[in-house]
């Protein structure tokens, strides 16, 4: 019968005391260059592994953590997870994933499945953080946490870009083009503190530059994703020029709807999108968005909570950098270009959003 392999043996065969082995084994502590090498070379050599029962007994804890996003289908909450993983590497730490579909009652449940596992930290992106009772029992028991995505919110550390002044960048390069109406389409606007921040930071640049208002839209899940209903929501606005959406694949959407209707983009409606991920350079019409980077978002989380997890105090991030892409779906309004002076026809108008819809 094989013998169970253990670290006295490891540290015997290393020629140096438990506690050292264990230290080199687990990462937790300082080790000279020839004893690590030592120490690596014996476990492999033994064939030793720790095992993770032992190992949370021993240490209180249990080397996981729990990470919750909207959705694993978007790829800027896939990338965001890879940059997770890749700051986890070589940590002892191992990703518990889990996703919510936008739901803010998944979110609780999730983060409240997560702390029942004993994970030791959380990374999180969520629908309404500042309103999650989860979130604050993590708080309350202690539970590390870094935020993903969100913009700053007491209490808690977040990776993330600024919004606000993201979006005042689109509006800019509206204005510069010469478009006055515009339109700001989003997904669970009233829950999702980027999509509100992104319309404020969008409402005060076109303030600031003398523009009106934007109109402001928020979209179902059932009618972002069915070209038909969409296409009938861009027909009831007031013929804006330039659409500015909360995230791409919101942006890519319209596209597709504004097809239906006969326009063509950027000719008779400009789009920008947010996020800046890579299908959109694949399009016909390459997609005009703010570019993000989703990895390097996942990453800085995770590494701030390491830091929180070895017992330092790690300070709020300053918000990572931003740009934007041109892209083909942003041009200046049919009316305004040398070559072609007329203006647009102008879809139908109705009294409201809702009455438009019943009618169908």
């Amino acid at each position: 019968m094989k013998t169970k392999v253990t670290i006295k043996d490891v540290a015997r065969e290393a020629g140096c005391g438990v506690a050292t082995a264990s230290r080199v084994l687990n990462k937790s502590g300082p080790a000279s260059a020839g004893v690590r090498v030592r120490v690596e070379t014996a476990a492999r050599d033994l064939g030793f592994s720790f095992s993770a029962i032992g190992r949370a007994l021993q240490s209180s804890r249990t080397m996981t953590i729990g990470c919750l996003v909207p959705s694993l289908a978007n790829p800027v909450f896939a990338e965001a997870v890879q940059g997770v993983q890749q700051a986890l590497a070589g940590s002892g730490y191992h990703l518990l994933i889990t996703s919510s579909n936008y739901d803010g009652a998944a979110d609780n449940d999730a983060i409240a499945t997560l702390l029942a596992r004993e994970v030791d930290g959380l990374i999180l992106t969520m629908v309404a953080p500042e309103e999650s009772p989860a979130l604050n029992a993590a708080r309350l028991r202690g539970t590390p946490v870094s935020l993903m995505f969100h913009d700053p919110l007491d209490g808690f550390l977040t990776a993330h870009v600024d919004n606000f002044a993201a979006a005042r960048e689109v509006a800019q390069r509206f204005w510069a083009l010469g478009h006055r109406r515009t339109a700001f389409l989003a997904l669970r606007f009233a829950s999702s503190d980027r999509s509100r921040n992104r319309y404020a930071g969008f409402h005060a640049e076109c303030r600031a530059r003398g523009l009106p208002d934007p109109a402001l839209i928020e979209l179902s899940e059932a009618e972002a994703n069915t070209p038909e209903l969409l296409a009938r929501i861009l027909a009831s606005l007031n013929g804006p020029t330039a659409l500015f959406a909360s995230n791409d694949f919101l942006a890519i959407a319209v596209q597709k709807a504004a097809r239906l209707l006969g326009w063509q983009v950027p000719r008779d409606l400009s789009i920008v999108g947010f996020d800046g991920i890579e299908i959109g350079r694949l399009l016909d019409i390459p997609l005009a968005t703010i570019e993000t980077s989703p990895e390097i978002m996942g990453h800085q989380a995770a590494r701030t909570l390491l830091d929180m997890l070895r017992g330092s105090t790690p300070v709020q991030p300053p918000p990572l950098p931003f740009s934007f892409r041109a892209g083909a779906t942003l041009a200046a309004p049919r009316a305004e270009r040398p070559d072609d002076g007329r203006v647009a026809p102008r879809p139908p108008s109705v009294h409201s959003l809702k009455s438009h819809l019943k009618q169908g």
